[in-house]
């Protein structure tokens, strides 16, 4: 969470979209495997969760600066 803070707006949704990527992938790319590793997919909706919430309070707190 600590290095989420560092990232800047552009980075942060650049990483978004390589993590859903990676989660779509994670979904479709192991059907029928019996050998995956289930964590993986919930560290990757986590994270994914962790960077949505950290563009927001920016968003939000860009608001206020302005208000």
């Amino acid at each position: 969470m600590a290095d989420i803070k560092q990232y800047s707006v552009e980075d942060l949704k650049k990483e978004i979209a390589d993590k859903r990527e990676a989660l779509r992938a994670f979904r479709f790319g192991g059907a029928g495997s019996r050998t995956r590793n289930v964590r993986e997919g919930r560290n990757l909706r986590k994270e994914i969760a962790w960077m949505l919430t950290e563009l927001r309070a920016r968003e939000l707190a860009s608001k206020k600066k302005t208000t």
